[in-house]
């Protein structure tokens, strides 16, 4: 982590993590007003000292449902991301240790679900749920799994051919010791990578479902459905696009920033190149 710090976009990337997570954390107490309060005297009032962010067609503070849009939209992320990570780590280790007909399997599924495109497998899926945060989560994380399983399954294929690998199961070393005991442990520098890399994309894929009127819905305020209703009134009143257009770009960037110094750091081949 300290050689992560010492790349500079790595600590842009974290102060800006940091600062996202800390508004959404503090939201309660941060927000002027309640998100979800309708004000009929407060419609489409440009920024001000009384509303920082402007107000939407409804008279509810933007600033507000900024605060707690960012909730939801990094709740969806980490879980969905979670799920993902679990069912890649668990089908790229069968996959990678076990090879045979059992890889074979593996990366044939793999195979079907990366020729599909994720967004409209989605969109399909969604299609025919009740639009919600929870399967919004579910949904992203049950099709975005594919990546890690495919560096789970690399790791495993190098590391197996590995001295200590072969030293412990010449000691009588079972396949779950050899598994959770020597391997996961080392293959642990892509699965953190790619887990804070597919927040980012998490993220995104919230705020184009919500846009689309398939993600959150409507009074929970998500950056996406904040951007939605800045489409009608894009002509006039620019701010209902811009701040959550920005808080967006801003979060996948930093995201994106922290994983690439993360990766920098932590993988020996990366840094042994830039040497």
């Amino acid at each position: 982590m300290t050689r992560a710090l010492s790349n500079p976009l790595a600590r842009w990337g974290l102060a800006i993590i940091a600062a996202v997570l800390l508004m959404a954390l503090l939201a309660p107490w941060l927000a002027p007003y309640d998100p979800d309060a309708i004000d009929v005297k407060a419609i489409l009032l440009s920024p001000s000292s009384a509303h920082w962010m402007g107000t939407d067609g409804l008279g509810r503070d933007v600033f507000s449902r900024m605060l707690f849009g960012a909730r939801i939209s990094l709740l969806v992320g980490f879980v969905a991301v979670g799920i993902a990570t679990v069912i890649g780590v668990v089908l790229g280790a069968i996959s990678g240790f076990y090879s045979g007909w059992v890889d074979v399997v593996i990366m044939r599924l793999v195979d079907v679900m990366l020729s599909i495109p994720t967004f409209f497998l989605i969109l399909a899926v969604i299609a025919f749920l009740t639009p919600s945060i929870w399967n919004i989560m579910i949904v992203i994380g049950l099709t975005s799994w594919m990546g890690v399983t495919r560096l789970v399954r690399a790791e495993f294929l190098s590391l197996r051919e590995r001295e200590f690998v072969l030293s412990a199961q010449t000691l009588g070393a079972k396949n779950g010791r050899l598994i959770f005991r020597h391997l996961l442990p080392n293959s642990l520098t892509p699965i953190i990578v790619s887990s804070v890399l597919g927040i980012a994309s998490a993220v995104l894929l919230e705020s184009g479902l919500s846009f689309l009127g398939l993600g959150v819905q409507p009074p929970q305020a998500s950056w996406g459905n904040i951007l939605t209703d800045g489409k009608e009134y894009i002509q006039f009143a620019w701010w209902l696009s811009l701040f959550p257009g920005m808080a967006i770009l801003l979060t996948v960037l930093g995201y994106n920033l922290l994983g690439e110094g993360l990766r920098d750091a932590l993988d020996p081949r990366t840094n042994s190149k830039g040497s």
